[in-house]
């Protein structure tokens, strides 16, 4: 340490944006930590730096006597009136005292210890930085594979996307920039303290306000989303004015603003519908693109029975079920669906039980 240290506590300032007091409070505490480890703990020990002249002072606290018995604890009353001229036996009096081989023994101690402070300070302006971001959409590069998650590197850290929160079979490569949510920032950890998200529902509703002006603007409002990761999506959207479609503002001309998030979300197929206050419009759209006959709703167990023309039942459940479970999550009701011949089926039946069970026939 010696009169360049000023400059270089602002050089690294400025490359590791750490304020400069941080920098030198965590030097201070280096070097006293180095001071005590070499001449003793149970000394008392005090390191300054002066914040305009970067000089080092190192001194410890000594009893002022007539005759010094102990050069430790002790001072002379001679010598410590050349240091303060009022002082009297008895008193304690700070002497400064730097050893000649102190920078040598201290430098390896100091500067490990200061690269420790200096990464903890760095881990504390990442938290303060992102902490307020937290379900917000970020930008980053893939770097690399630990275990099963993924490091991708952001503007100021690194962040980690958990193999849970990874979009099946998608494939990610160093070197390829992906957009992901931030689902947590963790104040604690001493590795990644950003963790994202490519699975979350939320990630389609931040990508919908990025690409839809009149959804960030407030005129647009997404009401539900329903989503499995990669493979599908329903996201029910609502006008504020009956001046503008919903629908059609969220796909945008000829399907660019919605092609947008698909691409973004490698070939997810979204699809948009207009949410509808009325239960029975509301899952009979979430139904598409099947066509739907008739709903009857139950609002009190919140179950919805469905009929839908023979040749739409397959249409309407979908792939293993996906249709009409996501319809189900989207509008948050059970949906029973029938097709128009077992509908009618079990509608002679109902009717035949109730003439057989008629007191008449009794």
């Amino acid at each position: 340490m010696n009169g360049d240290l000023l400059g270089i506590i602002e050089q690294i300032s400025r490359q590791r944006d750490v304020s400069k007091e941080v920098l030198i409070d965590a030097i201070e505490k280096a070097l006293l930590q180095a001071a005590k480890k070499r001449y003793g703990s149970h000394r008392q020990i005090s390191v300054n730096i002066d914040r305009e002249t970067g000089e080092i002072k190192v001194s410890t606290p000594k009893k002022v006597v007539e005759i010094m018995t102990d050069f430790s604890t002790q001072i002379p009353i001679e010598e410590a009136q050349k240091i303060d001229p009022e002082v009297q036996i008895g008193q304690l009096i700070e002497v400064e005292s730097i050893p000649k081989d102190f920078g040598r023994i201290a430098a390896q101690t100091a500067k490990q210890i200061v690269a420790q402070k200096i990464r903890e300070a760095e881990r504390e302006n990442v938290y303060e930085e992102y902490k307020d971001s937290e379900w917000q959409v970020v930008s980053g590069i893939v770097q690399r594979y630990e275990q099963h998650d993924v490091i991708v590197e952001l503007d100021r850290t690194e962040a980690i996307l958990p193999e849970k929160e990874q979009i099946k079979n998608e494939d990610y490569r160093r070197g390829d920039r992906i957009r992901a949510l931030i689902i947590e920032v963790r104040h604690e950890s001493k590795n990644q303290q950003v963790i994202l998200s490519r699975t979350h529902p939320d990630l389609l509703r931040r990508l919908f306000e990025n690409e839809v002006p009149e959804i960030a603007e407030g005129l647009v409002e997404i009401k539900s989303i329903a989503r499995e990761p990669g493979d599908r999506s329903k996201v029910a959207v609502f006008a504020k004015s009956s001046n503008l479609d919903a629908v059609g503002t969220c796909v945008g001309m000829r399907g660019s603003r919605i092609q947008m998030i698909v691409n973004e979300l490698g070939g997810e197929r979204i699809d948009v519908l207009e949410w509808n206050s009325n239960p029975a419009k509301l899952i009979s759209s979430a139904l598409s693109p099947a066509k739907v006959t008739n709903v009857t709703v139950d609002e009190g167990s919140k179950s919805a029975r469905v009929v839908v023309p023979n040749d739409q039942l397959s249409l309407a459940i979908g792939r293993k079920g996906q249709n009409v479970r996501l319809a189900a999550k989207l509008t948050d009701w059970k949906i029973d669906i029938r097709n128009q011949s077992q509908s009618e089926i079990e509608a002679k039946e109902k009717i035949a039980k109730s003439i057989f069970k008629s007191p008449e026939n009794d």
